[in-house]
């Protein structure tokens, strides 16, 4: 019987990289932004506010993190109808946002980035950017 298993993790260049991608994208589009990396059990490996990001969209940032990396999928791809009672269960942890995006290479997650402080829109584009920096899944 096997005891341990291999897990795959993002080493701090790859985390240093998004950081950086993600910062760049937001520069572009003229809307600084929170921007929290986490792991696969949805741990904050990097939480950065640019300046003249909105303070309370770090929370909002980090709930989308956790939600892309604990469904393996885009935070805003949890059902409207049970959005709001999964964020009360969760307190808040759980949200169906628009600008978290997990972060799979080659089909496993082994994280999830999350965007704050702009449109979805503007979010998700930071979000993608982020991925594509370090050669992860696209979303």
């Amino acid at each position: 019987m096997t005891y341990l298993r291999q897990v795959r993790s993002l080493t701090d260049e790859a985390v240093a990289a998004m950081i950086d991608a993600a910062r760049r994208a937001a520069t572009e589009s003229g809307q600084p932004q929170c921007i929290v990396i986490v792991d696969a059990s949805a741990v904050d490996l990097a939480v950065f506010r640019m300046a003249g990001a909105k303070v309370l969209s770090l929370a909002s940032a980090r709930a989308k993190a956790q939600t892309a990396a604990s469904i393996a999928a885009r935070s805003d791809s949890v059902p409207e109808a049970v959005r709001p009672a999964i964020a009360a269960a969760t307190k808040g942890t759980v949200t169906g946002l628009p600008g978290g995006l997990p972060i799979c290479f080659d089909g496993e997650c082994v994280g999830g980035i999350g965007i704050g402080s702009g449109t979805g829109e503007q979010d998700m584009a930071v979000a993608a950017a982020a991925l594509a920096a370090v050669g992860a899944d696209p979303v």
